[in-house]
């Protein structure tokens, strides 16, 4: 008998995390396969539906460069057929620094599987850079995995990939600082440097954006309100149309300097107005100590 069943493709830079997200998949219940060949994908979905492969209504598959460019390049149209044959499907891409993957290689002693013959290890990750490029352009969810720890990840997986129902648009906003870096992930970025900034009053500075001297301190400000506003109605009149085209995850950067105060504020205050109407909203800080996903 035929069941529904949700197709999660885990894909990205080797180095980057696949593996563990394929791990925590596994023990969130989905029936993981790493590795298939992409030409065996629609059959390996079709033996499990009609109930002579595995048993499973939720299934991970692992891809990557080692299917070959040629392969990579026909998984769009198979997803698509897959789609209209009402298998919900996700592409997962995970990448990271070069500088970062090349720390994780030399740690862990391994083989990159694109460096052959001894070739270096930084031509081999450009290389398969270069053959992810269109399955990358593909994902519905990007995760920069350069500055997130093994258990950060198995957090993003469990928040905005497993929760994530059907035909729902999983919104993360997150706070950052410039001086830190945009991250990687974000579908829109908004810069509140030109706002006033809490950290040039002593008495502020040691506190964030989630302490209520430095909210009360921002919401004295009319500047602070409007950008507040403005962001809600662009929010507002863009979420829908996300929606509407079926895409399934919406990242929001909201940067200030640091990542520390005004950023942080501007978080708190969009989630709760956009949690008045629209579910699941998640936020991460990405520069306060605790910068793991918090759902609603």
């Amino acid at each position: 008998m035929s069941s529904e069943i949700r197709l999660i493709i885990v894909s990205g830079l080797s180095g980057s995390g696949k593996t563990v997200a394929l791990r925590v998949l596994e023990d969130l219940g989905y029936y993981c396969i790493d590795n298939i060949p992409v030409a065996l994908l629609h059959s390996a979905v079709r033996e499990i539906r009609s109930g002579d492969g595995p048993s499973a209504e939720l299934l991970a598959v692992g891809v990557d460069a080692r299917s070959g460019s040629d392969s990579l390049h026909d998984l769009p149209a198979l997803l698509a057929t897959l789609r209209d044959d009402s298998i919900r499907t996700d592409i997962i891409f995970l990448h990271a620094a070069d500088n970062v993957l090349l720390k994780r290689y030399s740690e862990s002693r391994r083989r990159h599987p694109l460096a052959e013959h001894g070739s270096e290890l930084r031509k081999a990750i450009a290389s398969e850079r270069e053959i992810l490029t269109e399955i990358q352009n593909d994902a519905d969810l990007i995760i920069d995995t350069s500055t997130t720890s093994i258990y950060e990840l198995a957090d993003v997986i469990r928040e905005r990939v497993d929760r994530r129902q059907s035909d729902s648009l999983s919104v993360l906003i997150e706070s950052f600082g410039f001086k830190h870096g945009i991250p990687a992930d974000a579908d829109f970025v908004f810069d509140l440097r030109c706002l006033p900034n809490p950290y040039w009053s002593v008495e502020l500075r040691g506190l964030t954006g989630l302490d209520e001297e430095v909210v009360e301190f921002l919401h004295s400000h009319d500047n602070f309100t409007a950008m507040y506003q403005d962001i809600v109605n662009f929010l507002d009149r863009w979420i829908p149309q996300f929606e509407i085209a079926h895409r399934g995850y919406l990242t929001v950067a909201i940067g200030c300097t640091g990542g520390q105060h005004r950023s942080v504020c501007m978080v708190e205050k969009l989630a709760t107005e956009l949690r008045r109407h629209h579910a699941p909203v998640l936020i991460r800080h990405n520069n306060l100590p605790d910068h793991r996903i918090h759902p609603d």
